[in-house]
C-alpha cells in the first residue's frame, strides 16, 4: 500500500533549509522577482521518441501550460555552423518527422510559451566548440548561422550547452573566447529579438577554467544551472546526485563543492546575479549496485552502475517515472537524509538517489529566498508524464511551478512510497574517491565497426537501433539511437519502419 511522506518531516526539512541565515544572502540583490515573473525552464530530450512502451515521449506529449520556457535538446555543431542533430526526427525533409516545427508550433496553443533550441550537450564534446570560438571570423560565422537557423524554425532563442570550455579537448583560451562569443552574439541576437541562455556546470573545478563570469552576467538572459549529476556510478560509492547541502563525509575536493548550496553561492560570489539563475533540478535518479546489500548508506562501496530501467535503458540512471513505478510494483526502502535533504532508496543491492516533491519544495524555497530567477528541470520526459504514480501528470514540474508561484493552497499529490525510514547515523568511514567530472562519459565503440557513411548507419549488432555518424577531421564522431518498439532501422530509407514490413532485416 502506498504511503505519503510524513507531513511533520516535510515541515522540519523546510525549516532546516530556510532558517539558517548563513545559507541566505539577500544583500547582494537590487530587486526581488515577483512570483509571476519566475521562470520554469523545461528541457526536452528528443531521443525519448525512440523509447519503448510507456516511456516513449514525443513533442505532442508536452503540456504547454506548465513551463514558461521549453528547450529542445539538441542541435549540433557541424563545420562551424549550427545543424540538426537528428535530421529524420528534427526535419520534414526526406519524409522526416519535423519535430522542430512541431515543437515551436506548440506556441499556438499557449502564446506566452517560449521555445528555445539548445546546441551541444555531453555527447557533442568540447573540441569543435573550441575551434568555433577561436577567432572573430569563426564566431561570426556561427552566430550568423544560428540566427538563420532559429528564424527558419521559429525558435525564440538559443541555449548554449558547450560542455565545457577549456575541458574535454578544449583549449585554455576557451574561457576568454567563450566570453567573446557571448559579447559578439548579444547585439546580433538583440537585433533579431532572440534570447540567449546557457546551461552551465555546477562544479567549481569546471567553473574556474571555463567561464568568463563577467561576460556571462552581462550578456545572458538566463543561466540554466545544472545543479545535478554531482555524483553517479563513476564515483564507485553511493551518493545522491542532487544534494542540497554538504554531507559530513564530503571532506575532500571536489566533493566538498558538490552540493546545490555551494554551487549557487559560488556563482553569486563570482559576480553572477542570482536573478538571472534558473536553479536546475532533475527528474531522474543516479543509481548504483552496492557491493553488499546490508551496507547501503551514503558512501557505501558501489563498484557498479545501477540496473538500467525499461524506458531510459541507461545503466546508472532511472527516470522519475521509472523510480515511482518501481515503488508501486516492489518493496523499496526510502531514506530521507537529514544532511543533504534529498531522498535515496534501496532494494537488495540496488541504490538510487533522486528528487521528489518534498526535496523539490526545499530547493524551490531556497531559490525564492535567494531571489533566483526560477527553476529549470532536466527533463520533461522523465517526469511521471502519464500520471501513473500520482493523481496528475507531470507531478514534479507542476509542483515546482506552483511553488514558484507562491504555493498557498497547493495540494501535494501523495507520492507512492514503501515504508519510510530514518537514516542510520552510523555511517561508514570509507574515504571518498575524488572525481574530476560531474557527468559520466558515454560508452564508445570502434568507429570502423559502425560508421561506413555520413549520416545514419545500421547498428551491426542490433537491427532495432542505429548510429548517426559525422566526420570530424580525420575521424568519425557517432551517436547511438534506438528505434521504437516494433520497428527496425532501414538504412536505405534512413528511418525506422515497421518490423513486419522488413522480415529479412533481423
Amino acid at each position: 500500500m502506498a504511503m505519503g511522506y510524513p507531513t511533520l518531516l516535510l515541515v522540519l526539512l523546510g525549516t532546516l533549509a530556510i532558517a539558517d541565515a548563513n545559507y541566505i544572502n539577500n544583500s547582494v540583490y537590487d530587486t526581488r522577482i515577483a512570483p509571476e515573473d519566475r521562470v520554469m525552464v523545461c528541457y526536452y530530450g528528443t531521443w525519448a521518441v525512440y523509447r519503448p512502451g510507456k516511456g516513449k515521449f514525443d513533442v505532442e506529449d508536452i503540456d504547454v501550460n506548465i513551463c514558461t520556457h521549453i528547450v529542445y535538446g539538441f542541435a549540433c555543431l557541424k563545420n562551424g555552423k549550427i545543424a540538426s542533430y537528428d535530421p529524420w526526427n528534427d526535419l520534414y525533409d526526406n519524409y522526416g518527422k519535423g519535430a522542430y516545427l512541431r515543437f515551436t508550433g506548440l506556441k499556438e496553443q499557449n502564446p506566452n510559451l517560449v521555445a528555445i533550441l539548445a546546441i551541444g550537450g555531453w555527447n557533442e564534446g568540447s573540441k569543435k566548440y573550441s575551434q568555433m570560438a577561436k577567432t572573430q571570423e569563426s564566431r561570426a560565422k556561427f552566430i550568423a548561422s544560428c540566427v538563420e537557423f532559429l528564424q527558419k524554425f521559429n525558435f525564440d532563442g538559443l541555449d548554449l550547452d558547450w560542455e565545457y570550455p577549456s575541458q574535454r579537448g578544449g583549449a585554455p583560451e576557451d574561457k576568454v573566447n567563450y566570453g567573446l562569443l557571448l559579447e559578439e552574439m548579444r547585439p546580433v541576437f538583440d537585433e533579431h529579438g532572440l534570447l540567449m541562455t546557457a546551461a552551465t556546470s555546477p562544479g567549481k573545478q569546471v567553473i574556474d577554467p571555463a567561464y568568463d563570469i563577467e561576460s556571462m552576467a552581462k550578456n545572458l538572459d538566463i543561466m540554466n544551472l545544472m545543479a545535478y549529476d554531482y555524483h553517479g556510478a563513476w564515483d564507485n560509492f553511493a551518493h545522491v546526485n542532487t544534494p542540497m547541502y554538504q554531507h559530513h563525509l564530503d571532506v575532500e575536493e571536489p566533493n566538498i563543492w558538490f552540493n546545490v548550496d555551494y554551487t549557487v553561492q559560488y556563482y553569486i560570489s563570482l559576480g553572477f546575479p542570482a536573478n538571472k539563475i534558473a536553479l536546475g533540478t532533475a527528474s531522474y535518479g543516479r543509481c548504483f549496485t552496492l557491493q553488499k546489500s546490508d551496507d547501503h548508506d551514503i558512501y557505501s562501496p558501489a563498484p557498479q552502475a545501477g540496473a538500467q530501467g525499461p524506458y531510459t535503458r541507461e545503466p546508472g540512471m532511472l527516470g522519475y517515472n521509472e523510480i515511482c513505478e518501481k515503488f508501486m510494483q516492489q518493496e523499496w526502502t526510502v531514506v530521507r537524509d537529514e544532511e543533504t535533504l534529498v531522498p535515496y532508496c534501496f532494494q537488495d543491492r540496488q541504490w538510487c538517489g533522486y528528487d521528489d516533491l518534498d526535496s523539490l519544495t526545499i530547493k524551490i524555497n531556497y531559490a525564492i529566498q535567494n531571489d533566483m530567477m526560477g527553476a529549470m528541470i532536466w527533463s520533461i520526459e522523465t517526469d511521471d508524464f502519464q500520471g501513473l504514480c500520482h493523481d496528475e501528470a507531470f507531478p514534479l514540474i507542476k509542483h515546482i511551478r506552483r511553488e514558484l508561484l507562491g504555493g498557498g493552497d497547493v495540494t501535494i499529490p501523495t507520492p507512492p512510497t514503501p515504508t519510510t525510514t530514518t537514516r542510520d547515523p552510523s555511517l561508514p568511514t570509507l574515504p571518498p574517491t575524488t572525481s574530476t567530472t560531474t557527468t559520466p562519459a558515454p560508452p564508445t565503440l570502434p568507429p570502423t565497426e559502425v560508421c561506413h557513411r555520413e549520416g545514419l548507419n545500421t547498428d551491426p549488432q542490433d537491427c532495432h537501433s542505429f548510429y548517426e555518424c559525422h566526420t570530424v577531421g580525420d575521424h568519425w564522431e557517432y551517436f547511438h539511437f534506438q528505434c521504437s518498439a516494433g520497428t527496425v532501422f532501414v538504412e536505405e530509407l534512413q528511418l525506422c519502419d515497421f518490423e513486419a514490413a522488413h522480415p529479412d532485416l533481423c
